[in-house]
């Protein structure tokens, strides 16, 4: 039987002695939440940043005024200035983030219901990955949280 992604992601931390940090804003600490459901979860996990306001991402994250301006908040670049920051602020060896528009509302041109853009910082470099989802937003966020743990895995040379 194949094992909870939540187990996976913690025993891939655990194996590299690595220590995560999250930020989120469309998942609400949805990712923090299913990656502390596992007991024994304070082993590998330092908590998360939810930073939903942009004022947030700027004074707890570093994410920059000007990204914000030039991207939006549902960018490559703010997902990825949320991982830098939240990895800084928590002195994690990893960090992960996420950045959406979960629904009904908040789509504008070019960046629909759905949207959501998720970043991961290693100690080994960086990558990020855009999805669009098609549900209702308990849907999105579910989907968001989970794709952010698969990306982690990725990160770590594993399979989510």
């Amino acid at each position: 039987m194949a094992q909870a992604l939540e187990v996976q992601v913690g025993k891939a931390l655990l194996a590299r002695g690595w220590w995560l940090a999250v930020a989120e804003s469309c998942t609400g600490g949805l990712v923090g939440h299913r990656l502390t459901q596992v007991p024994g979860s304070s082993a590998y996990f330092l908590g998360g940043i939810i930073a939903y306001a942009n004022s947030a991402k700027m004074a707890l994250l570093g994410v920059r005024e000007e990204t914000l301006v030039q991207y939006g908040a549902v960018s490559e670049r703010v997902a990825l200035q949320m991982a830098r920051g939240a990895r800084r602020a928590l002195g994690a060896d990893v960090a992960v983030a996420v950045t959406g528009i979960a629904g009904p509302g908040g789509a504008s041109p070019g960046k629909p219901v759905g949207l959501t853009w998720l970043a991961v910082v290693t100690p080994q470099g960086e990558r990020s990955r855009r999805h669009v989802w098609r549900g209702n937003r308990a849907h999105n966020k579910e989907r968001s949280a989970r794709a952010a743990l698969v990306l982690l895995m990725e990160a770590m040379g594993k399979r989510g």
